[in-house]
């Protein structure tokens, strides 16, 4: 355990890329009819807990090896914001439920589709970084820059016409933004990881 072990480490990171991609695709199986907001969260936390026991592995492999592939802050840093984005992908499914949001709104489907292409991008990345395809890794996190931005404005557009729809009483207000903050916030938490994945690829390559 004193010696690197390079596939030790890439391993774990890929598969909480993985997870995440994985809690996502549950995540938007919302917009599936017949499916519940219960369903969704109970399938979200099931690959949330897979992803925890990941990092778990990711920290007690660090806490053993005195040699890493990469320096320990980048790998920790790395596991931490991409079980963030599964953990906040966790937390728009059970805000769903606490807000009875049965059915997802035309926002919300657009997000939960882009939280899918970006986690995808994750999933697709993450190896590049095993094989040191620095080139690849920067195109990745140029993709997920752009996936970010799109995101902000779907979310912006939706947040305004929520408070200028003067249908809309308090209660679809809170519980409307409460899920679309989440998801927003998960695709900002894939763009710090594409930042993390850019810094690598410049501190590497």
């Amino acid at each position: 355990m004193l010696l690197p072990r390079e596939d030790h480490f890439y391993d774990y990171l890929e598969q909480q890329a993985t997870a995440a991609h994985q809690g996502a695709l549950a995540l938007a199986r919302l917009k599936e009819p017949g499916m519940t907001a219960a369903q969704v969260r109970d399938a979200v936390q099931a690959h949330e807990h897979e992803g925890d026991k990941v990092v778990h592995a990711m920290e007690d492999a660090l806490a053993k090896t005195f040699v890493t592939p990469i320096d320990r802050e980048d790998l920790q840093r790395l596991s931490a914001q991409l079980d963030d984005v599964l953990d906040l992908a966790n937390g728009t499914a059970r805000a769903c439920v606490l807000y009875g949001v049965g059915r997802p709104t035309e926002p919300m489907v657009k997000l939960m589709e882009l939280l899918v292409r970006t986690t995808e991008v994750l999933k697709t990345a993450m190896p590049h970084l095993r094989a040191h395809r620095y080139a690849e890794l920067l195109e990745a996190s140029r993709s997920l820059r752009q996936f970010e931005k799109e995101g902000d404005g779907v979310f912006r557009e939706a947040i305004s016409a929520l408070f200028h729809d003067e249908a809309a009483d308090a209660r679809r207000v809170l519980r409307e933004k409460e899920v679309l903050e989440d998801l927003e916030n998960a695709i900002d938490q894939c763009e710090s990881v594409a930042e993390t994945l850019a810094n690598l690829a410049v501190k590497h390559g």
